[in-house]
């Protein structure tokens, strides 16, 4: 299916909604933006953007999403919930993103039922199968719609859509939530969800545009993409952000020589 077609199919598929209402869980990543933007241009005010607040996502995501959501024109509510308080997904098992899209998404099918709207979608696409993602078998029992994936779009269809309207978003590196920063088993706590998000978001102001940095108790794994691992290797960069991630409350930094890779929260995590 060329790439007309599968927005045809898209189209087909929102308007379903038409009438009915239509939350949108938003992270302000490329996938949600694509699909708020194709959304409200489809279905205009039926649709309503939600973007979850929490410890566990990235600081810079919620600016982000805020940005965006007002630049499309859509009607955008935060919702906000503490994840602590389910000791289950304190306790950090590798079910951790099954418990906290079920925990997460139930809250929004609440929200929902509160203004009488049945209709709740997500970002993923056909691309997103392709990784264990334990959350998307959450997102099938609660009955949450993909629009995208319905539509057998493919991550590079969407950033040549994104590209195509002038989102912001089309060639933004995917973030995903702190929690897969820390290795399955050691506890998830408010504090080391912080460290890691001042680390990352330092490292981005320093240029590095995909970052991870791993939570092994004392020590900092940074990765960067791996084109960008070459701007480590000066001595002064290196003293800065040694300095500043050992200030944030890591004994030791480190960097991983592989760089970047989007399963190495898979090697983490064993």
């Amino acid at each position: 299916m060329n790439k007309e077609k599968k927005y045809n199919e898209l189209k087909r598929i929102l308007l379903k909604f038409q009438g009915q209402g239509l939350f949108i869980a938003y992270s302000g990543g490329m996938d949600s933006t694509y699909l708020l933007q194709a959304a409200v241009s489809i279905l205009g005010p039926d649709v309503t953007a939600i973007t979850f607040v929490s410890a566990v996502f990235p600081r810079h995501e919620l600016l982000q999403a805020q940005g965006q959501a007002q630049r499309i024109g859509a009607e955008h509510h935060l919702l906000y919930y503490d994840i602590f308080s389910h000791r289950e997904f304190v306790d950090n098992p590798p079910q951790r993103c099954y418990i906290c899209k079920k925990v997460l998404f139930s809250v929004l099918i609440e929200a929902a039922r509160a203004r009488k709207i049945i209709n709740i979608a997500d970002g993923t696409n056909v691309d997103d199968l392709k990784d264990n993602r334990p959350g998307l078998r959450a997102l099938a029992e609660l009955g949450i719609k993909s629009p995208l994936l319905e539509a057998k779009m493919t991550k590079n269809d969407i950033r040549e859509w994104s590209r195509e309207l002038g989102l912001a978003t089309w060639n933004q590196p995917p973030s995903g939530c702190l929690a897969t920063r820390i290795p399955y088993h050691q506890t998830i706590t408010p504090e080391k969800l912080t460290m890691i998000d001042n680390a990352e978001q330092y490292l981005r102001q320093k240029g590095f545009v995909q970052v991870r940095v791993r939570h092994h108790g004392d020590i900092a794994r940074i990765e960067v993409g791996p084109k960008e691992r070459k701007d480590f290797f000066d001595p002064v960069m290196m003293d800065e952000i040694n300095a500043h991630i050992k200030a944030l409350g890591f004994l030791y930094v480190a960097l991983d020589l592989s760089g970047y890779r989007s399963h190495n929260n898979e090697a983490v995590n064993k």
